[in-house]
This record gives structure tokens, C-alpha cells and sequence, in this order.
């Protein structure tokens, strides 16, 4: 009689770092050789890209602001920022962002970046979790920050931005994603994905829900 094969497969293990190491380090970042050990127990290495420092009293990296400008007699525009981003040698549009500086809440981060970037001074609405931004490369962290603005208050009439290299464009929240892709089409901007993300999401919120028919029996 033939033996039995067995088909189990065999039960994944919890996974976990079990070192790390420098490899290069400068101001700003890091790189890292991570060893960690794989659902079956086999060590494994893998390059990861760290900030350097190590502030207190941060509960992420940095934050992303989702600012939405109200004004009367307008529409609801999204104030977004266009800068030019070295690593990809071009202009990228993105939501106002920066890194929480050391004992700083995300909040106060956040209207901070928001009006040194744009100018406008801002309520916070709501704060996310610290969320991570490409876990596949780096362990960077952000909170996204929803934040209103009142257009009608004088600071916000003409607000003065205190980065100059920063460009302000402010887009109609119920016709963000055309307008986004009108500027990828005449500008040949990149886009960030969490703002690309944020206005597909908008276009599906908006679309009827699929009509079933109604069916006879």
C-alpha cells in the first residue's frame, strides 16, 4: 500500500524584525538593512528608508491637510499646493503638508503648515490616525487633517503665504478630479496620490447608486 502524502500546508508564523542596520545616513534620511523573518520562519533582509531623529512627544511623522475654502456666493474649493519635487525632477500638486515639529500635536501642525504654505488660517474638523504612506519602502507616518477655512474673514480675503517657491491653486471640490486632470493634461504636473485618491472618491460619492430593475414574479 502507497503512503499517504500529506497536502497540509504548513502553518504561517508570526512575522518580525530581527535587526537592523545603517547603511547610509544624511540630514534628512536614512537608508537600512532590515532583517526580519519571514511566515515560515526563513530570514529574510530588506531595504527600508527611515527619517532621521528621534523627536518627543510626535505621534507621526507629519500631516497632509485637506483644507476646504468656504466663501459666500462661491463654491467649495480645495486648496492645494504646487511645488517642484527634486526626486522626480518635475512640479508635483499636492495637499499642504510638513513634519510635526517635537512636541507638537498633529493640529497645531497642521494649521501651521497650512498657513505658512498658503497663507490661510484654517479650523480643524477632524484628525486621522497616524497612517502610513508607502510601507513598502519607507516607515513614514502622516495624519491627514480635514480643515475649513471662512473666505469671508479679512485674514483669508488676501492671505499672505511665507514660502515663496510654494504655488496656491485652489480648485472647485464638486469638479476637483476634471480640474486636476485638466492640469495633468496642460501642465504635465505629477500628482500626489492621496489628492488624486481624495478626488476619485469625491466623482464616486457624487454618481447615482446603481439602479436595480424592478422585477415581477
Amino acid at each position: 500500500m502507497a503512503a499517504e502524502t500529506s497536502t497540509e500546508v504548513p502553518k504561517a508564523a508570526r512575522q518580525f524584525v530581527l535587526k537592523e542596520e545603517v547603511i547610509a545616513e544624511r540630514k534628512w534620511l536614512k537608508l537600512a538593512e532590515t532583517t526580519y523573518s519571514d511566515p515560515f520562519g526563513k530570514t529574510r533582509t530588506w531595504e527600508t528608508v527611515k527619517r532621521t531623529g528621534n523627536k518627543k512627544g510626535v505621534s507621526a511623522d507629519g500631516v497632509a491637510v485637506i483644507a476646504v475654502l468656504q466663501r459666500t456666493l462661491h463654491y467649495d474649493c480645495i486648496v492645494l499646493v504646487k511645488q517642484f519635487r527634486p526626486p522626480i525632477n518635475g512640479y508635483c500638486l499636492e495637499f499642504p503638508a510638513g513634519l510635526i515639529e517635537e512636541n507638537e500635536t498633529a493640529e497645531s501642525a497642521a494649521l501651521r503648515e497650512l498657513e505658512e504654505e498658503t497663507g490661510y488660517k484654517g479650523e480643524v474638523v477632524e484628525c486621522t490616525p497616524a497612517l502610513c504612506l508607502d510601507p513598502g519602502l519607507s516607515s513614514s507616518t502622516t495624519h491627514i487633517v480635514c480643515v475649513t477655512i471662512n473666505g469671508d474673514e479679512a485674514e483669508n480675503t488676501r492671505p499672505k503665504q511665507k514660502l515663496e517657491f510654494v504655488e496656491v491653486i485652489s480648485l472647485p471640490k464638486n469638479d476637483l478630479l476634471q480640474r486636476i486632470d485638466e492640469l495633468i493634461a496642460e501642465e504635465h504636473l505629477a500628482v500626489d496620490a492621496r489628492v488624486y485618491t481624495y478626488a476619485l472618491t469625491l466623482k464616486h460619492a457624487a454618481e447615482k447608486p446603481l439602479q436595480v430593475p424592478f422585477m415581477k414574479f
